[in-house]
């Protein structure tokens, strides 16, 4: 079954493009812009093609209870880590203008409805909704109402639970994608669970998916990709020597460098049917063996498994594979040692 297309602007992604790897500044920045855009360039110059945000809103999105809720990373209440490290609607309109005007996309996963407001506002091209989200119906379907492309991360759910969701996204027939996530930071990649994510493609033939990877490094990501990952989705900081809840879990530039390289060489590797290629033949030509005499063989004479065998280069009327074909037959001339047999000397 053919997928949906899937386009965020101009940039096709799916099965028969190569993969979208995005940097995830998220809350990287710790509140600064110029750390941000710091952060932002450094991924551009990574090979990044999305750098993706976080728009946070904080009293839109929390209840007084955050203010007494700790996260398993962090002795901070999860009300006073985004307090902290969110970036004004100034600062945030700041950072898309710097992207865009490097020719890279922007996106950003709201958390509430102001913070959709805002992106709205921005003329943003795509939606990213977090596992958090996922299961948030009614924030689920204020997103889908604008009817903008959607990238799902769906960790923290199961099939049913994304189900439920996606049959609200599509009543709205708004185009998304799905991400398999686990919501560890970082993960163990015993925890990332890549059956999961193959059991998401067989289960949702119509999406494109993808996955958000946690994990320190790369490697999950490429298996992701050979496994038919259309988008990788990691975090990125331009040192690994800042601070932040998310900087355990975060590429710096050289290890995104290598992730984009390893994923786009990856996905060319991909598909193929298992036929010679007509690029191969010159090396035919010396690989395979042809069917030759081992001794002189006189006129009238059988072949037989004393007298041929077969050697290198191909060419010979007789190749290899001919071999048990060939054996009880008789030569009509007199053929000489280390010989190709030809069809016209044998009957």
């Amino acid at each position: 079954m053919k997928k949906n297309n899937f386009n965020i602007g101009k940039r096709k992604i799916g099965e028969n493009y190569k993969p979208l790897i995005i940097a995830e500044i998220g809350i990287n920045h710790s509140g600064s812009i110029e750390k941000a855009i710091k952060i932002a360039d450094a991924a551009i110059k990574s090979g990044a093609e999305v750098i993706k945000h976080q728009t946070h809103i904080v009293d839109d999105e929390y209840s007084y209870h955050a203010k007494k809720t700790k996260p398993g990373n962090s002795d901070k209440t999860i009300y006073e880590i985004i307090r902290d490290n969110s970036l004004s609607e100034e600062n945030e309109f700041k950072l898309m203008n710097y992207i865009k005007k490097n020719k890279k996309i922007f996106l950003s996963t709201p958390f509430s409805r102001k913070a959709v407001d805002r992106l709205i506002k921005f003329k943003v091209s795509a939606f990213k909704i977090g596992s958090g989200e996922c299961n948030n119906l009614p924030l689920v379907e204020y997103i889908s109402k604008f009817n903008k492309p959607i990238i799902l991360s769906t960790g923290m759910n199961d099939i049913k639970s994304i189900k439920a969701t996606l049959k609200i996204i599509n009543n709205y027939k708004t185009k998304v994608a799905l991400l398999h996530c686990t919501n560890l930071y970082p993960t163990n990649p015993k925890f990332v669970r890549l059956g999961a994510m193959t059991t998401m493609i067989k289960e949702f033939k119509k999406n494109v998916i993808g996955l958000s990877d946690h994990t320190k490094g790369i490697y999950t990501s490429l298996g992701a990709v050979a496994l038919g990952a259309c988008i990788i989705e990691k975090h990125f900081t331009y040192s690994k020597k800042l601070k932040g809840p998310d900087i355990s879990s975060s590429l710096d530039g050289s290890e995104f460098k290598k992730l984009v390289e390893g994923a786009n060489e990856i996905f060319l590797a991909k598909g193929g049917k298992k036929v010679p290629l007509k690029e191969e033949k010159k090396t035919i030509n010396f690989a395979f063996a042809s069917v030759v005499t081992m001794k002189k063989i006189k006129k009238g004479e059988k072949l037989t498994k004393e007298n041929i065998w077969v050697k290198r280069p191909a060419g010979g009327d007789f190749s290899a594979k001919d071999f048990y074909k060939v054996i009880g037959r008789k030569a009509l001339r007199t053929i000489q040692i280390d010989e190709q047999i030809k069809r016209q000397d044998i009957f």
